[in-house]
């Protein structure tokens, strides 16, 4: 399967949509050093989550330092021609911890777990066997 995806002009970042609950559309920025996805608290708070819901606490490493993050069991989570069930995410309040950005979280390589990638800069083309 192969699936272009855009870059963010100024930056270069890799940006992909997202569909949670085969209906809502996030844009994340595809981050392979982040081992796991992160999305912000208040996207997920408008997708219809309850933050009190969530199934435990982990800490994790930021360039900013050490975090704790709540983490959340999705129904669905689907990006690139990939649907994860059950998917689990962090979650935290991106403003809060100084994170100011156009984008609803990092889809880390979490995501991509059980999959052969390729990321073809060039053409912008990712392609996952």
């Amino acid at each position: 399967m192969t699936y272009g995806f855009k870059r963010e002009p100024e930056s270069g970042l890799i940006l992909v949509n997202v569909e949670v609950d085969g209906r809502y559309e996030l844009k994340m920025i595809l981050d392979t050093g982040a081992s796991n996805t992160t999305i912000d608290s208040n996207a997920l708070y408008l997708l219809g989550y309850d933050l009190k819901d969530n199934i435990g606490t982990v800490e994790i490493e930021t360039a900013n330092g050490i975090i704790e993050t709540e983490v959340f069991e999705l129904g669905t989570f689907a990006a690139l021609g990939l649907v994860k069930v059950g998917f689990q995410i962090q979650v935290y309040d991106f403003v809060a911890h100084g994170v100011f950005s156009d984008y609803n979280g990092l889809l880390g390589l979490d995501f991509m777990e059980g999959t052969n990638f390729c990321i073809d800069t060039r053409k912008n083309l990712i392609t996952l066997s």
